[in-house]
């Protein structure tokens, strides 16, 4: 080959490669994939997302604004999804992804070699320049996997915003019930202060057994007791919310209502809900997409299996007293060895984990629906109870003693422990409102959430403090 058909082939493969290059680079998007994350949250929330930047400022005040009154569940969600930390650091993992994305579309470097030879009065020098073309030709492929996991992590950025909504809505109501319940079990201890005093001036004039009178006081002993772990727990689950919010200092002294929300007329039918899941539930999504990039992958496996290292380049090298020769180099790995049987028996076994994985997560999302639905209705039935039967007739069996009162027909002992067990069936009444609305909080997580364990259930402390007898 002469010289000048030489360096007009290499200048033909340079400019292939440049073109290849140039069609392959691939540069950041501006929202760095925000704002489709902020879509997906808002479509299952109702919230969208927005990070501290160019307008801190506005996050900030839109802050100050929500936690000014009484925090709504609606506000509690905003403030967490504006300002938790936690989301923030997940939400940066979207830009390593879109890190790999861009570098998988970016040819590698070439390398440069250099030798110098000497010896009996002459000096050879080589030197070459190498490009990767299995890289340069799997560039396409390489950047549709990647964006496959670009779009892996949005939908685990998506999940995790969503997530920390229904945990925060979770928080809100646990904390509005246990300021609730604390407050009942106040009235309690007041209750029973005041027939332990009474009894123990009655026993003073031998009005009362000293039986009667221990046992009016174990009980004023034992609701102050019961009233401060409501405290505490009101103040646990209070914590517990501004974690989620993510706020401190003066911003860690919001209010909250002094009730919950009422129930709302009517249940919500099942129908349709398990297809629904299907549709919208960001696990099973990710877990399609992984088993697709995992397919792909796999044909990507396949075909650098036997080709995994091909290099070519341009060289030329000069010697003492010599024109200086030019031409090209090919750098081939020869298969003696590794044939790439156990890279492609790899990524096989890999798809089919990720196969089996998307048919779980559907049967699990089924499941979670079901249970979620029987764990909805069944807490709206028991609160509607509580609020239609039981609480009236506690309220009218106090009344009837205090008629009964009125007319020296019952002590006063009997007629304080109507007033109790009054009381103990409102405090039951708030645990069993509030199990309804974390029990709807989970129904929407499993239809169209992240599908998360729902948190435990807690006793509402105050409840314990009914009397005994």
């Amino acid at each position: 080959m002469s010289r000048t058909s030489s360096i007009a082939s290499l200048r033909t493969l340079a400019a292939g490669v440049a073109i290849l290059a140039l069609g392959g680079c691939a540069s950041f998007s501006k929202d760095g994939g925000l704002d489709a994350v902020s879509a997906m949250t808002a479509e299952r929330t109702g919230q969208d997302l927005r990070l501290p930047g160019a307008g801190a400022g506005t996050v900030q005040a839109e802050l100050d604004r929500l936690l000014e009154g009484p925090v709504s569940a609606d506000g509690a969600v905003r403030a967490a999804l504006l300002n938790n930390r936690g989301l923030r650091a997940s939400l940066a993992g979207l830009g390593v992804a879109e890190a790999d994305l861009v570098q998988a579309g970016r040819m590698a470097n070439p390398g440069f070699g250099f030798s110098r030879l000497s010896g009996a009065g002459e000096t050879e020098i080589e030197r070459s320049v190498i490009f990767d073309l299995v890289g340069l030709l799997t560039i396409p492929l390489r950047r549709e996997i990647e964006g496959r996991r670009f779009e892996s992590a949005k939908l685990v950025a998506a999940t995790q915003a969503v997530r920390l909504a229904a945990d925060t809505r979770r928080a809100w109501f646990n904390a509005v019930a246990a300021g609730q319940s604390a407050r009942y079990a106040e009235q309690v201890r007041e209750a029973a202060a005041a027939s332990s005093e009474l009894a123990r001036r009655m026993a003073r004039v031998g009005n009362l057994s000293a039986l009667d009178q221990a046992r009016e006081q174990a009980f004023a002993a034992e609701a102050a007791t019961q009233l401060a772990r409501a405290r505490h727990d009101a103040t646990a689950a209070r914590e517990q919310l501004a974690r989620l919010m993510g706020v401190w200092g003066a911003h860690a002294a919001f209010t909250l209502p002094d009730r919950l929300p009422d129930l709302p007329a009517a249940p919500r039918e099942a129908a349709n809900m398990e297809s629904l899941a299907m549709r919208q539930r960001l696990d099973i999504r990710l877990a399609k997409l992984d088993a697709e990039s995992t397919a792909r992958a796999l044909g990507l496996t396949k075909a650098t299996g036997f080709v995994n290292v091909l290099e070519a380049g341009y060289v030329n090298s000069s010697k003492s007293g010599s024109p200086r020769e030019d031409g090209y180099e090919i750098e081939l790995s020869l298969p003696i060895f590794d044939w790439g049987g156990a890279r492609v028996a790899k990524a096989q076994a890999t798809y089919m984990q990720t196969v089996h994985r998307a048919a779980d997560a559907a049967t699990v999302a089924r499941s979670q629906v079901r249970e979620a639905y029987s764990a909805y209705r069944t807490s709206y039935d028991v609160a509607r109870s509580y609020r239609d039967d039981i609480v009236p007739l506690r309220k009218k069996i106090s009344e009837e003693s205090l008629l009964r009162y009125n007319g020296m027909l019952v002590s006063v002992f009997e007629l304080l422990a109507d007033a109790r067990a009054q009381i103990a069936g409102v405090n039951a009444a708030i645990g069993a409102q509030r199990d309804y609305w974390l029990a709807e909080t989970d129904l929407q997580a499993a239809v169209s959430g992240s599908g998360a364990s729902p948190a435990p259930r807690t006793a509402t402390a105050a409840a314990a403090a009914a009397p005994a007898h």
